[in-house]
């Protein structure tokens, strides 16, 4: 059986196993902890989940959608545009604990209900409520008698049924006061769907051959054989319950059912499907249309699955439409025709009535390592994988420089896993049954293995399966193992015997200590192929612009509130150590790693853990999401949370990712309790975003954010109220009065850049002062006075723009300065500006802040000393960041320099900015260049001037949309 041809079959497998050991896994856990974990939990975040959608919910309305997956989130989305509105997060702990495998949402949009491997004591599993609207997490339901697989509302959101693993069988709750009303729990096999009609009968299939059909209270009315197979899984009402539909695991088929007596009727037409199992079904709101997915192909080298649809309630002509590149998991029906589907690729998306795509799917944002080469060097710092199944868009990432190159050809030392050695022989993997050595059972029945990789001695082996990453020596006697945080579709050993490594279906690669099992360093790349991020089990990071809020810490809160996340960059002062990552493979020891990296930069050990460094929590009561201002202030409710204990210090506002300006911000009204607070906010005429901040003395809080639609009255002198000033003070340094830090180009960049900017008087900006300062002129007093001028003369309704251009270093404490024309590198304090006043310039601006920066030349400024330590990351995740609100455009990142050349007479990154600026980013064809256009231009044209040796980077606050910036002249 190859693994290509069948990986969606084994991915079946995975989930059945999964479920099947929920129990006794989660047991063996509690029964250590006898709670929940309280210590943070290293999670991975990129908007969207990371594992498998197993069921998604939408209401009545077709507004909102939810979505479960085995990431342990269940996410909120708006459908119409496909905006994540929020992410639930239930408490979770090691190994399955946590993992959601049902969701529904009431009919009338308000509660929502998540299930799965959510037991809180290792024995009892629960169900757990949210408020849709806050997120609040607002009841359990305990007593729950096995791990739940699916969860339904009655159409009169008067009652929520559960079906289940385990115990096998359905719970049912009246909603008015969520009491249990019904149960039967003497399935032969699990169920893994029911459904109500409008009479609040309720349906449910089982693996055990049956369907079964109760009355509102819960009695029994009929039981029928399924008929079209022997493991019915999905089973959906008719909107007026007079038909049942029932898709199979084990079978091609779509049943009809009579509603009232479960009597077969027909059976839809299944001509040409040449691969199907696991239907899910679904019927639209008039009951004219029946739909069926689940990984269903019309051939095998097809890359979609489809969702096929049939007309005259399933016993018409059919029509297929490719929808996601795994399995459809959940289909549910829309307002006015059409669906919303869910498949575990994970993705979402929508067929409009006319079966065609209304607009593009949410997908998974992380790499897919199923089926392709892995490749690791000696040292296991360098590796090749691929970002799309088979091999497909590959990239090469150097850990010793932090790159991340797209299509590149892997090194000369690169190896894939080793799989043949003489007198070692692993057969049987991708079976059910468990692999074997040499013809004998590893004692692994109902795991299934993956991949394999066998060190260069020969002597022992590593082999993944989907609950255990573990280790063998050759006689089959396991060495250690570890439980992974999703199935490994790739493994390989390091040529020099020290580290195993293995690329996980979370988007993750991960670097073990071959000697006992020791994670010792993780490695994210985002699917956009730009940002990564490197961390360590203690969460010590490195990451690339942009790329930090990739990953964060999960807080349990108990077991009756919602967990709380915190991006990694809210702990950037503490744990953004590039210099503890550099020594992880060089000792093999995180603790080690640590010690070495303080000792070089005299710092001391850290004293507070991450619990104690918790940022506040911001919450929004008003105004609501999306609610509609008409007045040019808002009064905004919010309150704040400390899970850490520590007191809040301050309060911000901002507006479209820009500060608040003026002291009406921290205005508060006594009337209200003390943990309600006011502020009282200016908002432009036209849609906004308002976000608030809190502080304590550790970290910035993350900003809680709602979008407002105007719809006042709009400014009658639309051309002078709306169009901005714009600000420039472009910085430019090439010749220093040490000659031997000299440049080419450097300030004529500057120039240039100025004078592109200053092109845009009359156009989209009604005025640009620029001020200049090159060469001699670029003092330390004089920057530090260009920036208090850009400072003060920036309004609110104003744009700044900074252009810097010369040379950048970190100093041994890791501080960084722009070296001016008058530096001295042995006077780095007095003669450096140093990062601290270019941050405080930028958080203090008022209006729409972008930051240009090309400081990373090559040079004898560098001493030969140039490393890890003098590159850009940090300083551009800081400016980027919700507290200091800049766009930062930056001329390389990780550990490249920045190139000039006389054939350019410039910088390569300044010009193909000006290039952009001046209208050749202009993709839309619009007249107007964004934020986004000219990252994108940026990109393309400095790879292509310096061939692929300089990667430019664009960084900006998640507070922040992307906008026009120019004109094209």
């Amino acid at each position: 059986m190859s693994m290509k041809s069948n990986y969606r079959c084994i991915t079946r497998w995975i989930f059945i196993c999964s479920v099947a050991l929920v129990q006794a896994i989660s047991g063996r856990t509690a029964a250590q902890t006898g709670e929940l974990a309280r210590a943070p939990i290293l999670r991975i975040e990129t908007g969207m989940h990371t594992a498998a959608i197993r069921r998604i919910g939408v209401d009545r309305a077709g507004k909102f959608l939810v979505t479960a997956s085995e990431d342990k989130t269940a996410r909120v989305w708006e459908v119409e545009t496909g905006r994540l509105l929020r992410v639930l997060r239930v408490p979770v702990g090691d190994g399955t604990e946590g993992k959601l495998y049902a969701a529904a949402i009431s009919p009338d949009g308000n509660t929502i209900a998540v299930g799965g491997a959510t037991s809180i004591d290792g024995r009892h599993v629960c169900v757990y409520l949210f408020e849709r609207e806050t997120g609040k997490l607002m009841r359990r339901l305990t007593g729950v008698a096995g791990a739940v697989l699916h969860l339904v509302f009655s159409p009169d959101s008067a009652a929520l049924a559960a079906t289940l693993y385990n115990t096998n069988g359905v719970q049912v709750w009246r909603t008015s006061d969520w009491v249990e009303i019904g149960r039967e729990l003497n399935y032969g096999d699990a169920s893994y769907c029911g459904d109500f009609d409008r009479a609040g009968r309720l349906v449910t299939s089982s693996f055990d051959g049956k369907l079964r059909l109760y009355d509102r209270e819960m009695h029994l009315i009929a039981k029928s054989d399924a008929g079209g197979g022997k493991a019915p899984f999905v089973v959906r009402f008719t909107p007026d319950g007079s038909k049942v539909a029932v898709g199979y695991d084990d079978s091609d088929r779509v049943e009809v059912l009579s509603g009232i007596t479960l009597a077969h009727l027909f059976s839809a037409d299944t001509t040409g499907i040449s691969i199907a199992n696991r239907y899910v079904v679904g019927w639209s709101l008039d009951g004219t249309m029946l739909y069926a997915g689940g990984n269903y192909k019309n051939t095998v080298s097809e890359p979609s699955c489809n969702i096929r649809r049939w007309r005259d309630g399933g016993r018409g002509s059919y029509l297929d439409a490719p929808a996601a590149s795994d399995t459809i998991v959940d289909i549910e029906p829309l307002p006015g025709g059409g669906i919303v589907y869910g498949s575990s690729a994970p993705m979402w998306g929508t067929l409009d009535a006319n079966h065609k795509l209304t607009q593009p799917a949410q997908t998974a944002q992380i790499a897919d390592y199923r089926d392709a080469d892995f490749l690791v060097n000696a040292r296991a710092d360098a590796l090749r994988f691929a970002f799309e199944p088979s091999g497909r868009s590959p990239a090469v990432f150097q850990l010793s420089d932090r790159t991340l190159r797209p299509d590149v050809p892997a090194t000369s030392d690169m190896r894939p896993p080793r799989t043949e050695a003489l007198g070692l022989n692993v057969t049987e993997r991708h079976n059910r049954d468990g692999p074997q050595l040499n013809g004998k059972s590893l004692n692994l029945k109902g795991e299934v293995s993956f991949s394999l990789a066998i060190t260069s001695d020969g002597e022992g082996f590593l082999l993944s399966t989907n609950l255990r990453l573990r280790f063998y020596n050759r006689s089959g006697r396991e060495l250690w193992s570890v439980f992974p945080p999703d199935v490994a579709w790739a493994v390989n050993i390091s040529g020099n015997g020290q580290f195993a490594l293995a690329a996980y279906g979370d988007g993750t690669i991960r670097w073990y200590r071959m000697t006992d099992g020791k994670e010792l360093l993780a490695f994210f790349p985002h699917a956009d192929r730009k940002r990564w991020v490197l961390w360590t089990p203690s969460g010590y990071y490195d990451a690339s612009p942009g790329a930090e809020e990739l990953i964060g810490w999960h807080v349990n809160n108990g077991n009756d509130q919602a967990a709380d996340f915190f991006p990694a960059g809210q702990f950037r002062s503490t744990y953004y150590r590039p210099d503890v990552i550099s020594k992880i493979l060089e000792t093999g020891d995180e603790a080690r790693a640590l010690q070495l990296a303080n000792e070089e930069r005299g710092r001391k050990s850290q004293a507070s853990s991450v619990a104690q460094m918790l940022p506040p929590v911001v919450e929004i009561a008003s105004p609501a999401d999306n609610a509609e201002v008409s007045s040019s202030e808002v009064t905004i409710r919010y309150s704040v949370r400390t899970p850490s204990g520590e007191p809040v210090t301050n309060v911000r506002a901002l507006v479209d990712g820009r500060p608040v300006s003026g002291n009406r911000q921290l205005t508060r009204e006594d009337n209200f309790p003390s943990e309600t607070r006011e502020l009282r906010i200016p908002v432009p005429a036209h849609d906004s975003e308002v976000s608030i901040i809190a502080e304590n003395r550790f970290a910035v809080s993350v900003p809680a954010t709602i979008h407002l639609k105007w719809r006042g009255l709009a400014p009658t002198t639309e051309v002078f109220v709306i169009q901005p000033k714009l600000y420039v003070l472009a910085i430019g340094v090439s010749q220093y009065q040490n000659d031997a830090y000299s440049l080419k180009f450097a300030a004529k960049d500057a120039t240039d850049f100025a004078a592109a900017a200053a092109s845009q008087k009359g156009l989209l900006y009604r005025d640009v002062v620029v001020k200049i300062l090159t060469n001699d002129q670029a003092t330390k007093d004089n920057v530090l006075d260009g920036l208090d001028w850009i400072r003060k003369e920036t309004t609110s309704k104003d744009v700044a723009m900074v252009f810097f251009a010369g040379h950048g270093i970190n100093d041994q404490s890791g501080v960084y300065y722009f070296l001016p024309y008058n530096t001295d590198l042995e006077r780095l304090l007095r003669t450096g500006v140093p990062f601290t006043d270019i941050k405080t310039t930028v958080q203090s601006l008022a209006g729409k802040t972008l930051f240009f920066i090309d400081t990373c030349h090559s040079g004898n400024v560098l001493g030969g000393r140039r490393g890890l330590a003098d590159d850009l990351n940090g300083v551009i995740n800081e400016l980027a960041s919700a507290e200091s609100g800049a766009v930062v455009f930056a001329a390389s990142t990780g550990n490249q320099y920045s190139l000039e050349d006389v054939k350019w007479n410039n910088g390569a990154f300044t010009k193909a900015l000006v290039e952009g600026f001046t209208g050749r980013a202009d993709y839309g064809g619009t007249g107007r260049i964004t934020i986004n256009m000219l990252d994108l231009y940026l990109s393309e044209r400095v790879k292509e001037l310096t061939g692929g040796r300089q990667t430019p980077t664009t960084a900006k606050p998640n507070t922040i949309q992307d906008f026009p910036i120019a004109v094209r002249r």
